[in-house]
């Protein structure tokens, strides 16, 4: 429950620090003088979009802070899943800077405002007259069903289904999509994967051919070249081994006469073997080289045929054209392949359809329950509303297609009139009509769901008199089942009904306006309700009669 709000710098609130008691309470003001600016404040400390034109002129930031009493709603799993501290007194704070930067904090520990919107989901409903709007809307009716048929497991069954189903669909939309795509290009792909298999490719051949094409270009050169070192190394005359042969001989006839030449002729013997093994090897390849203009043709051939492949597929190695040859083998083999895999994903689309169906007609049954119990409540709530002739029926259909919240489609019909046909409830109710509607409707999801507080903003626009006592007693009610319930009302009916009475109020100064928000003590309150009664002239009459409503609230 509510137990203070603290709002500073905020349009024309200065300083505001105000505690709030159980049970039903009531706000009450001129117009304009502020009710609204506290509700936009409580907006914002709920995670509501900051406007930085809402701090007040010349503050550097607008903080709004609120405390809860939640020991008695057991949400310690909130503060669980959200790495929170739980503590029984929960500190929600939001900070708006004039820069247009925003911070919040729940019990002082910075928070996103998706979490401050969660939790304050769970803490305050805040309702203003343009909620009653949503009576129409189908969501909202859909909502009031599951809330009191109590089906939050079998909807969450249901959604987790749902998400995979549409997964599934939409994998399959995708699948379909790239089958279509490659049979389309099934015969381009096939083509330029015989291109490149008729090729033959492989491996490291393209280094290989670009070798042998240096040396055909070149077989004179290199042949005259190898003649001439073969007889540098062989020739009679002075050739390289006959010398190094020589020198060798000498040197081993020196061996016994000088220690150090057994050394140097080892040296010299290693030499002569390794110059006459180079020897053997340049006469070996110059018989093998040999100028064929055939074969190098037929290299030239072969290295432009790659040089063209890799030109026309933009790459540069016969690796990278291989790679390109085994990927349009792969995606022939999947095209083949998609007939079968669209088969497969078709029938766990199916699958999952029927368990979505199932699954979908468990909340029916629930939802079919739960509307006979809103038809005979709201029937029973309005009547004593000044709606004896009342006729409330919630009208359940099928959608075409599962959707997100199950396949169930709800209208709220409603008549007013004995006479009257029964229409969708915007078409055919008045101003007051909707607000006794929509409060009767608080009124019964109140006691399904753990709501600590509910804040009606002029719920009471369009009634008066008994009517206005009614919903009076409504709002009391609720207030004593463990639930907070503030009422900002210009009723006096209402406002004397009140456990506690607040007045929202306006002050001029030289230089600025201020709202504030105060208790009333008990004789400011008779005077309050007085004013309510006559206008701005206090008369007797209406003391008297403002002493006679307290009175009944006692």
């Amino acid at each position: 429950m509510l137990r203070s709000l603290y709002i500073q710098n905020y349009a024309l609130i200065e300083k505001l620090d105000i505690s709030f008691d159980t049970g039903f309470s009531v706000i009450t003001g001129e117009t304009g003088a502020g009710k609204s600016i506290i509700l936009g404040a409580i907006g914002l400390m709920l995670g509501q979009r900051a406007d930085v034109r809402a701090i007040r002129k010349g503050a550097s930031k607008c903080v709004i802070e609120a405390h809860f009493d939640i020991s008695a709603y057991g949400m310690q799993g909130f503060f669980e899943e959200n790495e929170l501290e739980y503590e029984d007194e929960c500190i929600l704070r939001r900070e708006v800077y004039a820069s247009g930067k925003s911070r919040a904090f729940i019990n002082d520990t910075p928070a996103s405002l998706a979490q401050m919107k969660e939790l304050g989901e769970q803490l305050i409903d805040v309702h203003s007259q343009h909620q009653n709007l949503l009576l129409n809307k189908e969501g909202f009716q859909l909502n009031v069903l599951d809330l009191l048929s109590h089906n939050e497991e079998q909807l969450s069954a249901y959604q987790t289904l749902y998400k995979e189903w549409r997964k599934a669909q939409q994998d399959l939309e995708e699948l379909i999509n790239r089958a279509e795509q490659n049979k389309a290009d099934e015969d381009y792909i096939r083509f330029q994967l015989e291109q490149l298999e008729e090729a033959n490719l492989s491996a490291g051949e393209q280094e290989e051919l670009e070798h042998e094409a240096d040396t055909l270009s070149h077989a004179e050169e290199i042949k005259a070249g190898l003649f001439y070192v073969e007889q540098l190394l062989t020739s009679d005359e002075r050739g390289l081994l006959a010398s190094l042969k020589e020198g060798l001989n000498t040197m081993r006839g020196l061996q016994k006469v000088y220690s150090s030449a057994t050394e140097l002729a080892e040296r010299l013997d290693s030499a002569y073997i390794e110059l006459k093994d180079v020897s053997q090897e340049i006469s070996s390849q110059g018989e093998e080289v040999e100028f064929n203009p055939g074969r190098l043709e037929e290299v030239n051939d072969r290295l432009n045929l790659i040089y063209t492949l890799q030109q026309k597929h933009r790459v540069s190695t016969v690796e990278e054209l291989l790679a390109l040859a085994e990927e349009y083998s792969e995606r022939l083999v999947a095209i083949v392949s998609y007939d079968e895999r669209i088969a497969e994903q078709t029938a766990l689309c199916d699958t999952l359809y029927n368990k979505v169906k199932k699954q979908a007609a468990v909340l029916t049954q629930a939802r079919t329950q739960a509307a006979l119990e809103v038809e005979r409540q709201m029937a029973s709530r309005l009547i004593p509303l000044g709606m004896p002739n009342v006729r409330f029926q919630v009208e359940m259909g099928m959608r075409k297609e599962p959707g997100a919240h199950g396949e169930d489609t709800v209208n709220f019909l409603f008549s007013a009139n004995k006479n009257g046909t029964l229409q969708n409830i915007s078409s055919v109710a008045s101003g007051g009509e909707i607000a006794r509607v929509m409060l009767s409707v608080k009124a019964m999801i109140a006691g399904a769901v753990k709501l600590p507080t509910i804040v009606f903003d002029e719920i009471d626009t369009g009634v008066s008199g008994e009517i206005a006592d009614r919903m009076a007693d409504i709002m009391q009610e609720m207030g004593e089942q463990n639930r907070q319930v503030i009422s900002i009302t210009h009723l006096p009916q209402i406002a004397a009904r009140g456990r506690a009475h607040y007045k929202v109020y306006k002050q001029d100064n030289e230089t600025e306006t201020n709202s504030h928000i105060r208790r009333l003590a008990d004789v400011e309150r008779t005077e309050e309700i007085a004013h309510m009664l006559s206008g701005a002239t206090l008369t007797e009459a209406a003391l008297n009669n403002a002493r006679v409503l307290l009175g009944l609230n006692k």
